[in-house]
Order: C-alpha cells, then structure tokens, then sequence
C-alpha cells in the first residue's frame, strides 16, 4: 500500500512538472501566428494608405489647377464689373443730360396728381370718375416719367374735377339706410360740396363709395326735391365737406341739455313752472279786479261787494262813528283787508326767484365735486370723462338765472297791479273820509245860524 501511494504521487509529479512546457508551448505559438497576421494587415493597410495618398495628391492637383483658373476668372470679370460700373456711371450722366427738366416735371405732375387724388377723396366729384381715379392712381405709383397720354389723362381729370365742381346734377350712388340696407338711390350732386337726398344731406365715404343720412339735419338742408332749374335756392352748404353736419350730432337738444342738468335742474323747471303758473293766475285776478274797480267809479253811489273798492264804499256808508278819526281807522282797517288780498301769491313768486340761482349754485358746486371726483378715479387725461359733472354744473346755473329773471319780472309785474288797486282803493277811502269831514264841518257851521235865527223868533 505505501508502494502505492508512493508511485501515485510520484506520478502526479511527473504530470504537474510536464504541464507548464505544454502551456508554454502554446502560447507561443498563438502570439507567433498572430504577428504574422498583423504584419499582413499592416501591409494591406500601407497599400490602402498609399492608393489613397496618390489619389489625393491628384484630386489636389486638380483643384489648384480649378483655383487658377478661377481666380483669372475673377479677376476677368472684376475688370468686366468696373468696365459696367464706369459705362452705367456715363450713361446716368447721359440720361440726365438728355432729360434735363424732364425729372422736375415727372415731380410736378406726380404732385399734382396727389392734389387731384386728395380733393377726390375728400369731395364728392369722384362719383362717376372712376376711370380718373385709376389715371390718377397709375401716375402715383409709377416709377418712370409719364408718358404723353398720362400727362393729357392728368389734364383732363382737372377739368373735368372743375366742371363737376360747378354744376348740380342728380346722380344714382350706393345708399345705406337706418337698418344696414344697400340700395341704389338717385340724389342730387350739389358741385363737390354735398349729397342730398328728399330727406337732407347724405355723408359721403369715399373709401367704401357709399352714402348715408346724417343723424341730424341743419334748418334748411338741401333737398333733391328742390327745383334747381331755375335757379338755387337759399340752402345750408357745409365748406367743409361735411365736418360741420357731423358736429351737429353732438350739439344736444334743449331736453338733453336739461337732462344734463340732473335732478337740480329738474327742481328749478319746477319751480319755474310752478311761480309762472301762480304768476299767471294771480294776474289774471288782478286784471279782473282792477277791471271791476274802474267799473265801480262810474258808479261810486251803488256800489257792490264784488269788487275791493265797493266793499270800502259799503264800509263807509254802514259806518255809524261818531269821529271822522274812528272812520278813518274803520277804513284803513278795509283798505288793510283788501291789500291782504290783493298781495296773495305775490310773496311766493318772490321767493321762488330768490330760490332759483341758489339751486343752480348747488347744482354747479355738486357738479364740481363730481368733476374731481372722477379726476381722482381717472385722472384729467381725456376731457369727455370730466364732461357730465361739469355740465351738469354750469347747466345748473344757467337754469337757475333763467328760472329768476321772468320770475322777478312776474313778481315786478303783480306787485306794479296790486299796488295801483291799493293806490285806486286808499285814495277814494281818503276822500270818503274828506267828504265825510266836510259834512261834519257844514253841519257845525249850520247850526250856530239856525242857533240865532230861533233866537230872533223868540225876541
């Protein structure tokens, strides 16, 4: 057994010291084969190498030959361009030369041409004058000097923009109306001024070629029912063309610009309202008064209670005073009475005047606070924002005056009524009282003498 063992492991000996040789061997062997290989492909790739160099070195013998020709390419056409420059340099100076004034003409005529087109665009005369306005349109927009029929074209155009300017004519034109209907309209052409139809002056849009009515008419418009054959009649014509009839939209109307006198402005209407009303009626019971006054003075011995006069007349015959001072107070104290009357209403109408610019102050200082109100909201920079407070404040104010003067002229008025009657009824009470102190006297003088005259019957 131990021989055994002996012989096995001398055997595993012997095989672990071959082992290495054989590893060794093999090796070499693979990096020998591979050497070889690579030294082929280094060969082959030398090869690839050095084609690609000769074919390079041709490519780039070629293109440098290209660069050359090139570059006297260029070098041609640079003296080509500069021979061009100078030639186009001489013929400018030739067509100068050659056209002279020619230049400050096509100027002019293109100037003129934009006159033509303003006034057109602005006027009506370009209703039926298309064909000018295409003429005129070419001559703006060309770039060269116009041509003989261009300058002749250009001429006509002002005269006949003349002629239309001078005549009226009805013509037919697209019309817009209320409701955004299109129809064709037959209106009466007044020169380059206006349009008209039966109702007024039509707004002419020279960009869309279309009319339309103004919102607002002056006090005699133009109409195409006018006969203008025998001669014009006596019209409104707006210079303008039109930028006066569209301010006429914005004038507001006598109810607007009470409406924009606010609630204020609407107290002192009222007020105006109410003093003219009690003024009226008052006056008319004066008047009726002082008529019936006149009638009783033709008649001082009857009179009657309907009247203030014969109600101091009857005073003074149902008196039964013993002293001329007692009937005096006893007419005074009529004459009192019938003032009282008289002066009804008068007081009223005296304060509504007094109140009236007072309110038109208060609407003008509220206007003003809502003025600076909307100025601290949205600052001063557009005018139509501050525009309702400050016309509320000085619509106010006018109303306010004008609600004052015919109130004080109707205050003036019945005071100057009431004051004649009372005049009328004071100076017949006084001579009721005169002749009632003459009575008096003629009776003291009467009975001493008829004192003496008993006296001497008695003796």
């Amino acid at each position: 057994m131990k021989h055994y063992l002996a012989i096995m492991t001398l055997s595993v000996a012997m095989l672990l010291s071959a082992a290495p040789s054989y590893a060794n061997q093999s090796l070499l062997n693979q990096t020998t084969q591979a050497k070889a290989a690579e030294q082929k492909a280094n060969k082959q790739r030398e090869g690839e190498f050095a084609a690609t160099e000769a074919k390079l070195k041709r490519e780039l013998k070629a293109l440098q030959a290209k660069r050359t020709q090139l570059n006297k390419e260029i070098e041609t056409l640079s003296d080509t361009f500069q021979s061009n420059e100078q030639t186009l340099a001489d013929k400018e100076k030739q067509l100068t030369l050659a056209t002279g004034s020619l230049g400050e003409i096509f100027g002019v005529v293109r100037q003129a041409a934009k006159d033509v087109q303003m006034e057109q665009q602005r006027s009506v005369v370009s209703i039926g004058l298309e064909s000018d306005l295409a003429l005129v349109s070419g001559i703006i927009d060309a770039k060269s000097i116009p041509a003989k029929d261009e300058l002749y074209g250009l001429w006509r155009a002002y005269a006949r923009q003349i002629q239309v300017s001078s005549q009226a004519t009805r013509v037919t034109i697209p019309y817009v109306n209320q409701a955004g209907e299109i129809s064709q309209k037959q209106v009466l052409r007044m020169g380059a001024f206006a349009l008209a139809d039966e109702n007024g002056y039509l707004a002419w849009d020279a960009a869309k070629q279309m009319a339309t009515s103004y919102s607002v008419q002056p006090e005699h418009p133009l109409l195409s029912s006018m006969d203008i054959s025998s001669g014009t009649p006596m019209i409104a014509v707006d210079a303008t063309r039109g930028a006066l009839l569209e301010q006429l939209a914005n004038n507001p109307t006598l109810l607007q610009r009470i409406e924009q006198g606010g609630i204020v402005g609407k107290i002192i209407i009222g007020l105006l309202l109410i003093g003219l009303l009690i003024g009226l009626y008052r006056a008319l019971v004066l008047i009726s008064i002082k008529s019936k006054i006149s009638k009783q003075l033709k008649h001082t011995d009857n009179p009657t209670s309907n009247n203030p006069l014969g109600r101091v007349i009857l005073v003074h015959q149902e008196d039964k005073s013993p002293t001329i001072e007692a009937l005096e107070l006893r007419l005074l104290e009529a004459v009192m009475d019938e003032q009282e009357n008289l002066e009804k209403g008068i007081s009223t109408v005296k304060l509504l005047a007094a109140i009236a610019p007072m309110l038109g102050l208060l609407g003008t200082v509220t206007g003003m606070i809502d003025t600076f109100q909307t100025i601290t909201q949205f600052g001063n920079a557009d005018p139509r924002i501050m525009a309702g407070g400050i016309s509320m404040a000085l619509i106010t104010t006018v109303l306010g005056l004008i609600a004052a003067m015919p109130l004080l002229l109707v205050h003036n008025m019945l005071s100057s009524l009431s004051e004649g009657i009372r005049n009328i009824i004071e100076k017949q009470g006084v001579g009721l009282v005169a002749q009632r102190a003459e009575q008096a006297q003629q009776r003291k003088l009467a009975q001493p003498d008829a004192q003496g005259a008993s006296q001497e019957v008695r003796a």
